[in-house]
């Protein structure tokens, strides 16, 4: 029993170290960039620094994918009770940006309760050892925005043919709408659902940047 409450422990202790060092280090491919490389031959991603982003598009993600972001520490209760309840079929709805970071960063794309249980985890080792910025810039460097096109970095050139930190608040309102289904879905060639998804996003995104929502991801004042 001692021996298993030491693996316990040492796994633990594994996590919080491999977290850590991704709090100052870039994160290597992971295993979903991995396996697209292997099917397409090549994959699409550009490292972006937050502070070289526009300032539009923390704030889209945000309004798009979790409203709460700056107040939460990983974890919407609310929502994943609605998706409990809803029988799982909200269950992306219950997913905050942390929880897809510790996915996306750390772990493999298919549904288990292993990987929910690995991901609740390594939600909570990034709430403690990250910065909300770094959460978000991570998030925005990792994201599958097209088939192959990963990061904002690729996504901005691949859509628009400007960088990431030339998109205006429409560009990035389109590349948040995107992220549910970004193999379906084309930001350059929106749908009439895609163009008022983006409408609310770029309603949001207005709304957080004045009530506070998005501080936690702005720009450090000189």
């Amino acid at each position: 029993m001692r021996i298993i409450w030491r693996a316990f422990w040492g796994f633990l202790a594994f996590q919080a170290v491999v977290v850590f060092l991704i709090a100052f280090m870039n994160p290597p491919a992971n295993f979903y960039m991995v396996k697209e490389r292997l099917r397409l031959g090549e994959i699409k991603r550009e490292w972006v620094d937050l502070d070289d982003m526009s300032e539009h598009l923390p704030r889209a993600v945000i309004a798009a994918e979790d409203a709460g972001f700056c107040a939460h520490w990983g974890f919407e209760l609310e929502a994943i009770r609605d998706a409990v309840t809803s029988g799982g079929s909200r269950l992306r709805g219950a997913s905050t940006i942390t929880q897809q970071v510790a996915k996306n960063v750390f772990l493999w794309p298919a549904r288990s309760w292993l990987r929910k249980a690995l991901e609740a985890e390594m939600t909570v080792f990034i709430e403690i050892l990250w910065s909300k910025r770094r959460i978000i810039e991570v998030y925005l460097n990792v994201a599958e925005f097209d088939e192959g096109v990963f990061g904002v970095g690729a996504a901005g050139p691949h859509y628009f043919g400007v960088s990431a930190g030339e998109l205006s608040l429409v560009q990035a309102g389109r590349l948040a709408a995107v992220l549910p289904n970004p193999k379906q879905r084309s930001a350059s060639s929106p749908t009439e659902n895609l163009r008022q998804r983006t409408a609310q996003i770029m309603d949001g995104a207005r709304t957080i940047a004045v009530d506070g929502r998005a501080d936690c991801v702005a720009k450090p004042k000189d």
